[in-house]
């Protein structure tokens, strides 16, 4: 079993760099800050590591990135995505100071692809398969909205249309039972590097407990295999990480999202 340093080591390297995102209109660099803008007028700041800023330094980062996105009608919100184990001195300050709402942590979760590519026992009933077609990919947003709690809206399957449009290795798979679809998650491959994330895990509220995410996750990892990945990591909710654990995923650190919507 790789030990966590090593999977921290690996995130850090090879995840923290342009291959973190690989669907962005454009980049801008500002010192050590990667501020990337996507399609929907969104704004996402992430960076290696912070080159040793002290706190007057990182405060004066912050300032920048905002004026850069205000600068910017399109821009709706920005997230600035913090990660636990980076040494920041007065980040969480600075960005309160200027509009950011920190929310809810969640865990840096690795694991080794050839360990979680094992065999689920599914329930009577489910198959599991990869969709492509828009009705599908629609039906897939619709249940993963009300998995969620939310709203159905068209806003998550019009990005998943747009993401497949670009043919970069993004699956979706779902879990279905007499042709609903109960379950789903994605697997993004990330170009250039040992790794392959899997992303936007959801189940119907009746369908859970019953192994079906983790069954999923187990096709997923078989995917990633196949496409020579050693590492599969995700961003998980305190709800999803007992099944990642269960999977065999450890958690390596947090990461702590802060938005900010345009003024």
């Amino acid at each position: 079993m790789t030990d966590v340093a090593t999977l921290l080591r690996a995130y850090d390297e090879q995840l923290r760099t342009d291959a973190e995102t690989p669907s962005a209109i454009s980049v801008t660099r500002l010192g050590p800050l990667r501020l990337v803008t996507f399609a929907g007028g969104r704004g996402f700041v992430t960076y290696q590591d912070l080159d040793g800023a002290d706190a007057d330094e990182i405060a004066d980062l912050v300032a920048q990135a905002v004026a850069h996105y205000d600068a910017d009608p399109d821009i709706k919100r920005v997230e600035w995505k913090t990660r636990g184990h980076d040494v920041a001195p007065g980040l969480h300050e600075a960005l309160l100071a200027h509009g950011f709402v920190e929310e809810e942590p969640e865990s840096i979760m690795i694991g080794e692809v050839a360990a979680l590519a094992v065999d689920v026992p599914l329930p009577d009933g489910i198959t599991l398969r990869t969709v492509h077609e828009e009705p599908d990919v629609r039906a897939m947003a619709a249940m993963e909205d009300v998995a969620f709690g939310d709203p159905v809206s068209d806003r998550s399957a019009d990005a998943l249309m747009r993401r497949l449009s670009l043919d970069d290795g993004m699956e979706l798979w779902v879990a279905e039972h007499d042709g609903e679809i109960v379950s789903a998650g994605r697997l993004e491959p990330v170009a250039g590097t040992e790794f392959a994330g899997i992303w936007g895990g959801a189940t119907l509220k009746e369908w859970r407990g019953r192994g079906i995410y983790r069954a999923l996750t187990s096709a997923r990892a078989r995917s990633a295999l196949r496409l020579g990945k050693r590492y599969m990591h995700s961003d998980s909710t305190p709800m999803s990480r007992p099944i990642l654990e269960r999977s065999g995923m450890v958690a390596v650190s947090t990461t702590t999202p802060y938005l900010r919507t345009a003024r």
